[in-house]
């Protein structure tokens, strides 16, 4: 199940069924189960204070993703900052909603076990966020 909460931004309108039908699919395509998984769509400052009490770090980021999954089910928190997330499409020259999606799956795919940290798992991480973003339809 996907549940959405709003901190410190405006709520806006998000499909739930159609986003937890996709995520559906993104765990299934990669062998597990989807278990719950929070969205918390935030502001730059309440994800940055996030990022210095829990991870150390004194940086803005677009998402911090906290995971609780099991062997085979995927479950956990994901704080993504709408602020980013606006900055991001203009300059990848994107749609917001498309860039919402993006940050999205690559959370969920932070949740599935996959890193970002060398440029090999960048590019890898980029390739499964790419194959997902064609494949929104599937899940709905």
């Amino acid at each position: 199940m996907i549940n959405v909460f709003f901190e410190d931004v405006e709520p806006f309108v998000i499909n739930k069924k159609e986003l937890d039908d996709w995520l559906f699919f993104v765990c299934e395509k990669e062998g597990l189960e989807k278990g719950d998984i929070n969205l918390v769509f935030c502001s730059d400052e309440y994800l940055l204070e996030i990022n210095k009490k829990h991870l150390g770090h004194d940086y803005y980021t677009d998402i911090i993703t906290f995971d609780y999954s099991d062997e085979n089910k995927v479950s956990g928190d994901l704080f993504i900052s709408i602020e980013r997330v606006k900055d991001n499409s203009k300059a990848q020259k994107t749609k917001e909603a498309e860039e919402l999606l993006r940050i999205v799956v690559h959370g969920v795919l932070h949740l599935l076990g996959y890193k970002d940290k060398t440029p090999q798992e960048k590019e890898e991480m980029r390739e499964k966020e790419d194959f997902y973003l064609k494949n929104v339809s599937r899940g709905t």
